[in-house]
């Protein structure tokens, strides 16, 4: 059952934030969704929202300045959560890289985690409940996400080509098993066992692929992101997309960083795209 918190008028259309009990988490779990006017004609276009690391369903929409351009094009936001909360398990809010706001949209398979943090598992569990209650075009569904939530949308992406027609990303997380947050939290969620990481690796699963996206995937990157360096590998992704001959548009910017002043800036570019790739997808 679904439990609306609040909803706000914005743009014509309506920002609603949702609280429902979710089967793969065993807890409750929070999702926001903005509605343009165009979903009271009928079911539009959607587009998945992932955010990053600290954030929560909140962060996106009301940081990205994403809804304007939305409502005019028709097209429907969706914003999960980052990672379950209350699961009162030790240590899960001792660092803010590991545990809650930290989920990084896997299915951890290893004590503790195992039992609450199945992000990935919850993904689809929510894009069920989404296209069930809400005025959703299936046909046309994208995803986009930040920085971790940008190694969420290429994961999904790629691993449901069929549900997810289309696939964007601000900085992403692009190779995690190569960067300290990755090696982390897969050590944690997942194990040792370097190959079980792989499945949650952009850049290894692009690899496997052949042309998965033939309309394109579109990264921004800033230049000046303090964490391009060390933890986000956008050239390793460059080049698994090259071996996959998959089109992408890699954008480079000098001088922004990693927050979501960038972010705002570019939005309205990743908006537009996704609008003409799934109504390519939905013709």
């Amino acid at each position: 059952m679904l439990e609306l918190i609040s909803e706000h008028a914005c743009f014509g259309g309506v920002q609603q934030f949702y609280r429902h009990h979710s089967k793969e988490i065993g807890l409750p779990m929070r999702f926001s969704i903005f509605l343009p006017p165009q979903a009271r004609q009928g079911k539009v276009p959607a587009l998945y929202c992932l955010a990053g690391l600290t954030c929560t369903e909140e962060t996106f929409m009301t940081k990205a300045g994403a809804q304007r351009v939305a409502a005019q094009l028709g097209l429907i936001l969706i914003g999960p959560d980052t990672s379950p909360r209350a699961a009162n398990l030790a240590g899960e809010a001792d660092s803010w890289d590991l545990g809650v706001g930290a989920g990084f949209y896997l299915d951890a398979t290893q004590a503790p985690w195992r039992e609450h943090y199945r992000m990935y598992s919850y993904l689809l569990e929510l894009y069920e409940l989404v296209v069930q209650n809400f005025p959703v075009q299936s046909s046309a569904i994208g995803i986009t996400g930040h920085s971790m939530g940008g190694h969420g949308a290429l994961v999904m992406a790629l691993r449901n080509p069929a549900l997810f027609k289309s696939v964007s990303a601000f900085a992403p997380i692009c190779a995690p098993s190569q960067g300290p947050w990755g090696v982390k939290a897969f050590t944690a969620y997942l194990g040792r066992n370097e190959e079980d990481w792989q499945e949650y690796d952009a850049s290894a699963l692009m690899q496997q692929r052949s042309t998965p996206f033939p309309a394109g995937i579109l990264i921004d990157q800033g230049l000046g992101d303090q964490f391009l360096a060390d933890q986000l590998s956008p050239h390793r992704f460059e080049a698994a997309c090259q071996k996959a001959r998959q089109p992408l548009e890699l954008r480079r910017h000098a001088e922004y960083d990693h927050g979501y002043y960038f972010i705002s800036t570019y939005v309205e570019d990743h908006i537009r795209f996704h609008h003409r790739t799934l109504n390519g997808a939905a013709g």
